[in-house]
């Protein structure tokens, strides 16, 4: 790994890191909270500046998180002695705190939706089988109804969903000259059924249907990118609470689960292997996966605090702003020890342990 593929890799950590914090911050603001502080990592402060509007803006020194810490919310005051501060996060109302809670998650997940359209227009998407990368107009594949993206199903009795694109040149050219080719397309999750008569070239002296055959990687109608990015993006989080429910349930899948170092060295080999497609869909997926790990019930998270003030809402009061305090205090040195775990296995990993 070379530094700069390392370097990308924290860019995107930060980036997916600083877009979540600002899903809080901008949230807030619209809901009138006043906010304390904007910082990206923790530790030591390496810059720092006064908003306008009085919320300290810092950066740093370890950029493996950040925090959008609000007046008299239990990060800034866990005892709860600053309830008459008017700017108290607290005297929002519930609802204006939970929109400001899920905007942060809520963030991620429109992050990883909008790499996956760049990635859907700039590369197109991923086929496993062969499928139409042009129909030239005005020849029969086209007057027929086919449309490039559309997917190989079959060639009259020859399955192509595991073929090549030679494969599928093969199965047409097997029909004798002039001969009606029966083909069926995917389309939208639905087969569809052509018959197509070839015409004679006089120039290319051959039958032709006017088709491109392509596999890998297709580049889409501009009508079929928003949906294929959110398929792909919906598809990744299917994968994630898949993932998370087996770990959950039968610890599958535990030991190959990676903290920050493992990350940062994934992504930076994967990138220098497979180049700006890979880093856009990597980034897409961690985002994602960011949003979702956030929305857990786990002491300390956004979705920990969601709770709290789900509470507060059927009780119409707030829980005991130490108890839930402490609450998080504990959540956070789990989180820590699990960090720990899992940077102890990522370098264990990185030096064949």
């Amino acid at each position: 790994m070379t530094i700069l593929y390392v370097f990308l890799a924290l860019l995107m950590l930060g980036v997916l890191i600083t877009i979540h914090e600002f899903g809080h911050f901008a949230m807030a603001r619209l809901c009138g909270i006043e906010v304390k502080e904007f910082s990206i990592g923790f530790g030591k402060q390496l810059w720092g500046r006064m908003g306008r509007r009085g919320t300290q803006f810092s950066l740093r020194l370890i950029p493996l998180g950040g925090y959008c810490m609000f007046y008299g919310d239990t990060d800034d005051d866990p005892k709860g002695e600053k309830q008459d501060d008017p700017r108290n996060y607290n005297k929002s109302p519930f609802w204006k705190r939970m929109l400001v809670t899920i905007a942060g998650p809520a963030m991620n997940g429109v992050l990883g939706f909008v790499l996956a359209v760049i990635l859907m227009a700039g590369y197109g998407a991923e086929a496993d089988t062969p499928f139409l990368y042009s129909v030239e107009p005005g020849l029969p594949a086209y007057e027929a109804g086919m449309q490039a993206g559309d997917l190989f199903v079959r060639v009259g009795d020859v399955e192509l969903t595991d073929a090549t694109a030679q494969d599928v040149s093969n199965a047409i050219g097997a029909y004798a000259d002039g001969q009606e080719i029966p083909i069926t397309l995917l389309r939208d999750g639905q087969e569809l059924d052509f018959l197509i008569t070839p015409y004679y070239n006089e120039q290319e002296k051959r039958y032709m249907i006017g088709i491109t055959i392509q596999q890998g990687a297709k580049r889409l109608p501009v009508g079929r990118i928003i949906p294929e990015a959110w398929n792909l993006t919906s598809d990744a989080a299917v994968a994630i609470v898949e993932a998370l429910g087996k770990m959950v349930t039968t610890g599958e899948g535990l030991d190959q689960s990676a903290g920050p170092v493992g990350i940062v060295s994934m992504v930076a080999q994967e990138t220098r292997t497979g180049g700006l497609p890979v880093y856009l869909q990597l980034a897409m997926f961690i985002s994602v996966n960011l949003g979702l790990m956030n929305l857990l019930p786990i002491p300390g998270l956004d979705g920990s605090r969601l709770i709290f003030l789900a509470i507060e809402g059927v009780r119409g009061k707030p829980v005991n702003q130490n108890v839930e305090a402490m609450i998080h205090l504990a959540g956070y040195v789990l989180l820590l020890g699990l960090m720990v775990f899992f940077t102890f296995q990522d370098v264990s990993r990185l030096f064949g342990g």
